[in-house]
């Protein structure tokens, strides 16, 4: 047998497997995940003045129906992760809680931080064939293309009611920032292997889910909108939770907060009671961050010191 030929079948095969992010050898995989535990912890006691939970509690509808959504909207992105990582490397359900670590450490830390903790308890948890990092690599890139295709489809069935409210946004704003999400849509399409490491048939599958969790991330909040504002057509909901997620994804545009209060304002009326429930639910939202992150941050410390 040709020794050569092994040798370069073997580096061939080297090209699309993703190397670790650090070599195995360092110790840093053992010490993140307690790292992330107690910057957790500080986020929470940094911004637990942002919160008067006492009043936000007697504000909120106190029916079932109300906390049931709310907590599923909440958990849509952890529970749609899991299931793909479920997928890929058959994780315990036990992995939720380091999904949820990495939602509310991109969150309420720094961006794609937790993508990088999940990177390093998958590297502890989960067996599997090389490493993990691809996997996560190229869920975190589908996610944004995902979120992407969705925005410039709604856009495009939304245009006609978008062009006649008052956006205050320019045309060369809106126009670059639409190229720019065409352009980051299309470029990890096309690269192909090049980016991705997972099999064809895998990113399908994973961007079908991240598919499924943003328009079932959509309907849910026009739910939530409409069973604080009852007497507002379901419809009128998701037209704007439409809106909402075609600004929030345009990169360009500034103040977009304070641009979807005016849209919902002007499409629904009543300024002071659209304003109170946009506000209510942000601050419901953050509280919840703070909560599950006080939980799972102290759990991750507790854990470390019980630790043999």
């Amino acid at each position: 047998m040709d020794t050569s030929s092994l040798i370069d079948g073997a580096a061939a095969r080297d090209l699309y497997v993703p190397a670790p992010l650090v070599k195995s050898g360092r110790n840093w995989v053992a010490w993140f995940g307690p790292v992330i535990s107690l910057a957790l912890l500080a986020a929470v006691f940094l911004q637990r003045g942002s919160v008067d939970i006492p009043a936000l509690l007697g504000l909120v509808p106190r029916t079932p129906l109300f906390w049931g959504l709310f907590l599923l909207t909440y958990s849509l992105t952890p529970l749609f992760d899991w299931l793909i990582f479920h997928r890929l490397w058959s994780i315990p359900a036990g992995g939720l809680a380091a999904l949820f670590r990495k939602r509310l450490s991109n969150e309420l830390l720094l961006g794609y931080v937790g993508d990088v903790y999940f990177y390093t308890w998958a590297r502890r948890h989960v067996r599997m064939e090389g490493s993990p990092f691809g996997a996560v690599k190229d869920s975190a890139i589908l996610s944004g293309v995902m979120g992407n295709v969705v925005t410039l489809v709604m856009l495009a069935l939304t245009f006609p009611l978008l062009s006649s409210l008052p956006l205050a946004i320019d045309g060369r704003t809106l126009g670059v920032s639409l190229g720019i999400l065409v352009l980051t849509s299309v470029v990890p399409m096309l690269l192909g292997r090049r980016i991705f490491g997972l099999p064809p048939a895998e990113r399908r599958m994973v961007a079908g889910v991240h598919f499924l969790r943003i328009v079932a991330n959509l309907l849910f909040y026009a739910l939530l909108w409409h069973l604080m504002l009852p007497d507002v057509a379901i419809s009128w909901w998701v037209m704007l939770s439409t809106v909402r997620l075609v600004l929030s994804r345009l990169p360009l545009v500034p103040n977009k907060d304070v641009l979807f209060a005016g849209v919902a304002t002007f499409l629904v009326g009543r300024e002071g009671e659209i304003a109170e429930i946009l506000g209510l639910l942000a601050s419901l939202l953050l509280a919840t961050h703070l909560l599950v992150g006080l939980l799972l941050g102290a759990s991750g410390v507790i854990r470390r010191r019980m630790a043999p």
